[in-house]
């Protein structure tokens, strides 16, 4: 008999979590976010055991909890994540009126190490933009696009899976960008960048006559879908290592290291802003702030 009530506070726990993770997903959390608090939350409960009630959860379970994701051998940036994740459910259930305090508050963060990501030399990113890619990159056409857009429209590795065939504007040498948060800018991109998208684009439509149904995604593998961050970043750093970058060098920061680079070697306004030459003069034009629509300016 005192096994139903526990099994009807681990239900209810499962489904407070459940709602809360609806209301993120209202609120147009990445679905990077919403899997990582999934997991966390799934780990929460796992340690609670059937005893889940997290009315009753003080700071002092929820430190034994952490205790118990090092002893599995997680990192601290993971358990960070996993109390992040807890402190966030308990503001929403507290918004909501389940509990009247935030136990997650009274845990200490645990301190991570800082560490400054190596940058590359600008011969090593000229290594990598100049000539052919390399052979060893099975589809050397969409490695150069992959490239190109990284480095010259300065985006996040998320945001360039994320570009549909139809975001391109041709007209005016600008990408519609979603970035966090579903928002949404314009990024120009330049001349070689277009090069490379037109010397991709048939091999691209090629792969695709033996699919079935349309596929929007700019960046395709070899059976026709849409590519992942994590591809991406195999790609950049299988091309990255045989044009002589070193192996530890975060695929999906690259382009922003080199942004900063480029930032840094020169005092120019446009080197400020990380603009890639061949596209600097169009900022001498007027033209309406992203995200709205830029003007055609033939």
């Amino acid at each position: 008999m005192n096994c139903a009530p526990k099994s009807r506070a681990t239900n209810s726990t499962n489904k407070s979590i459940a709602h809360f993770l609806d209301s993120l997903k209202r609120r147009n959390a990445s679905p990077h976010t919403l899997t990582a608090y999934r997991k966390d939350l799934a780990h929460l409960v796992r340690f609670l055991g059937e005893d889940s009630d997290l009315r009753r959860i003080d700071h002092l379970r929820i430190r034994a909890f952490l205790s118990d994701l090092y002893t599995r051998g997680l990192s601290k940036t993971s358990v960070a994540r996993s109390l992040a994740a807890v402190r966030s459910l308990y503001r929403w259930l507290a918004r909501e009126g389940a509990v009247e305090q935030n136990p997650a508050a009274l845990v200490a963060t645990p301190r991570l190490p800082k560490k400054l990501p190596r940058v590359p030399t600008i011969e090593e990113m000229s290594a990598v933009f100049d000539g052919r890619m390399p052979e060893c990159a099975a589809f050397p056409e969409r490695g150069r696009v992959i490239f190109e857009l990284l480095y010259g429209c300065g985006i996040r590795n998320s945001e360039l899976i994320g570009i549909n065939l139809d975001d391109i504007r041709w007209s005016n040498e600008a990408i519609l960008i979603r970035g966090k948060g579903r928002k949404q800018r314009y990024v120009l991109f330049g001349d070689s960048a277009e090069a490379a998208l037109r010397d991709y684009l048939p091999l691209r439509q090629a792969i695709l006559l033996n699919k079935k149904g349309p596929e929007r995604a700019l960046l395709i593998n070899a059976r026709g879908s849409r590519l992942t961050t994590r591809s991406v970043g195999r790609i950049v750093k299988k091309i990255s290592v045989a044009k002589g970058l070193s192996p530890n060098l975060p695929p999906p920061r690259l382009s922003s290291h080199v942004l900063i680079l480029r930032a840094a070697s020169s005092t120019s306004p446009l080197h400020a802003c990380a603009i890639p030459p061949s596209v600097a003069h169009k900022f001498h034009r007027d033209s309406p702030a992203s995200p709205a629509e830029p003007r055609d300016h033939r």
